[in-house]
Parts: C-alpha cells; sequence; structure tokens
C-alpha cells in the first residue's frame, strides 16, 4: 500500500530552517537524525512565539513522550526547508504535533512526523498536569479535523 506523502497546504503554520554544513552525513544529504532537530525547532519556535511557554519559571512544562519520523526524498546542504506544523490532536494533559519538512519548490515533504507531548509540573516533571486553558486555545489554531 503507498504511504501518503503530506504537501505543504495540509500544514498550519511554518519557520524557515536553513540547512547547515554539519547536518549532512558521510553521503551527504542531511543525516536521519537531524530531521529530529528540525521538529523540536519548530514546535519550541511555536510554543516560545505564544508566550505561554516558559521552560525555565512556568508552573506547567512539556516533554516528549514519543516521536517518529518518516522520510520520502533526501534534503542537502545548503538546503533552506520550510518546517510545516500543524496539531492533530489535543487532549487533557497531551497534544500531537505533526511536522512535515519542504525544500523549496517542491510541494511535498521529504519528511514528515509527530512529537507527543505531555504537560507536566515543572518542577517535579513526573506529574502530569492539564494544558492551561490560554494555550489550549492557542493549540487549536492549529489543529486539523
Amino acid at each position: 500500500m503507498p504511504k501518503h506523502v503530506p504537501t505543504r497546504q495540509e500544514y498550519r503554520r511554518f519557520i524557515i530552517i536553513p540547512t547547515r554544513w554539519a547536518d549532512q552525513d558521510a553521503l551527504q544529504h542531511v543525516n536521519n537524525a537531524t530531521y529530529y532537530s528540525y521538529f523540536d525547532t519548530a514546535i519550541a519556535a511555536f510554543l516560545h512565539g505564544t508566550g505561554l511557554m516558559d521552560d525555565l519559571n512556568g508552573d506547567v512544562t512539556a516533554v516528549a513522550v514519543e516521536t517518529m519520523c518518516r522520510y520520502h526524498a533526501p534534503a542537502y546542504f545548503p538546503d533552506v526547508l520550510s518546517v510545516g506544523l500543524r496539531i492533530g490532536h489535543i487532549g487533557t494533559t497531551s497534544v500531537r504535533y505533526e511536522i512535515g519538512v519542504f525544500r523549496e519548490n517542491e510541494d511535498t515533504a521529504c519528511a514528515d512526523g509527530h512529537f507527543v507531548h505531555v504537560h507536566v509540573d515543572r518542577r517535579e516533571m513526573t506529574r502530569t498536569t492539564p494544558i492551561p486553558p490560554a494555550m489550549h486555545k492557542v493549540l487549536e489554531t492549529l489543529l486539523v479535523k
């Protein structure tokens, strides 16, 4: 069964990430592990850009409990990538971020995947806590049905 390759139109927000020389591996394409860094950067840019997440001083933070990446085509240095973000699910304490990585002038993703974050008490880091209402409202702007 052929796998679905996401398109740009399926995402709600984008950030630009230029590849770095160090992102390449011996095969001269972006190394598979580097995509997780792109995913993490896109989510962090969104969360911190809202002003609602303060990992150092806030009462609530989020930890990654699940990650996944599918590779569809290579990216190379010096590509400038568009990293698309959407939300597939919002629960009481968790959120599933879905990410697509796109090369310039390409409408299909070279990679896509997800991160599931669970919100926890920042001091204890083990006790789950509900997503704050103001954050929940902002997360809903990226939710896809």
